[in-house]
């Protein structure tokens, strides 16, 4: 009883049609064929024809007889894919539900609340969801976020990137930065940039640093993005830290902004200084990307000038305690300290 348009690939993750079901019935009530007969015939799984039949079975003759109803099992199919949809733990995780939304307040991610939440076991795991899934809830209205809240995810670069030439050249080119700094293996590698409100030569900027290992920042207003304010802001940092400053700045990475023109400078306290290809910042991404959350709270063509030095040092303190997925939700806060207590130590 070889069927000759059959296959002999079992067809997938494909419902079974009601004149599949008409012919189950046929087969099995009136020419007596076996499930496995049945399911070579349709070119189904045995288990697929198995179910399907006992779900479909009907008694007759003041149930002494089994017969197969086709359409009683496709009224079971009907009333199957009626309760067939997507469930939501929503209320089930009401409570972390609400450590997200408090949090997110606090400028953290999801990704952060949902980490930091796992490594502190605030709460048991089948009262949480992924981070996927809270972005999903956002999508669909679920949270007390929607998506003109999140600071990246309507962000999108539309313009063609420009190559250009002609670009001055500061010093030693990043390609030559010692391996170490690359593979963020080693403490004390970092990144440097400065952030202005508006472009007016007396307008105070903010100079920033990133380590690239522990992802730490550190923002400092000046009074302006120039190379003798730049030069003076990184000595007063460097002073901090004292007869370990060599020990906590390796290296610093900067772009060739005339800003940094007086950076080499820095390589007679025995700091390298390298810099990146011309129009190439994504080469210092970990400086840029802190740069964005910097403008969460100061804005292109916001002036400088109205926020003090107390005003930038708790925007950099807020960046510094936010978990990140990198760190094992650990913060850059964290992180930083055990390096210096290591360094301090010595």
């Amino acid at each position: 009883m070889d069927n000759p348009n059959c296959n002999t690939e079992h067809r997938k993750f494909q419902h079974l049609t009601p004149e599949e079901r008409h012919e189950i019935e046929v087969r099995f009530n009136k020419d007596k064929w076996t499930i496995y007969q049945i399911a070579k015939q349709l070119c189904r799984p045995f288990n697929t024809i198995k179910y399907e039949i006992n779900r479909g079975l009907v008694l007759l003759y003041h149930g002494t007889v089994q017969r197969y109803s086709a359409k009683k099992a496709e009224q079971v199919y009907l009333e199957h894919r009626s309760h067939c949809r997507k469930q939501y733990k929503r209320l089930a995780t009401s409570s972390f539900i609400q450590y997200v939304e408090d949090h997110f307040k606090d400028g953290w991610s999801l990704d952060a609340c949902v980490g930091r939440a796992e490594i502190e076991g605030l709460f048991p795991r089948d009262q949480m969801v992924c981070t996927k899934t809270l972005y999903n809830y956002v999508d669909a209205g679920l949270l007390g976020i929607k998506n003109i809240d999140l600071p990246n995810k309507l962000s999108r670069k539309t313009k063609p990137a420009r190559i250009r030439q002609n670009k001055r050249v500061l010093g030693d080119s990043i390609s030559e930065r010692p391996e170490e700094a690359e593979t963020r293996q080693e403490f004390g590698h970092w990144e440097i940039d400065t952030v202005r409100g508006v472009k007016k030569e007396t307008e105070p900027a903010v100079l920033t640093l990133v380590e690239r290992k522990s992802r730490y920042s550190i923002w400092l207003k000046i009074m302006s993005a120039t190379a003798a304010s730049v030069q003076e802001g990184m000595h007063q940092i460097l002073t901090h830290f004292g007869e370990r400053a060599q020990q906590v700045f390796k290296t610093i990475t900067g772009d060739n902004g005339s800003e940094f023109a007086e950076l080499f400078r820095l390589t007679g306290e025995g700091i390298g200084i390298y810099f990146t290809h011309p129009y190439s910042s994504w080469e210092k991404g970990t400086n840029e990307r802190h740069n964005g959350l910097l403008r969460r709270f100061i804005p292109k063509g916001k002036p400088i000038s109205g926020y003090t030095t107390e005003d930038i040092q708790l925007i950099g303190d807020w960046a510094n305690n936010l978990p990140r997925r990198i760190l094992g939700y650990k913060t850059p806060e964290e992180v930083f300290e055990r390096a210096l207590d290591q360094i301090y130590s010595l």
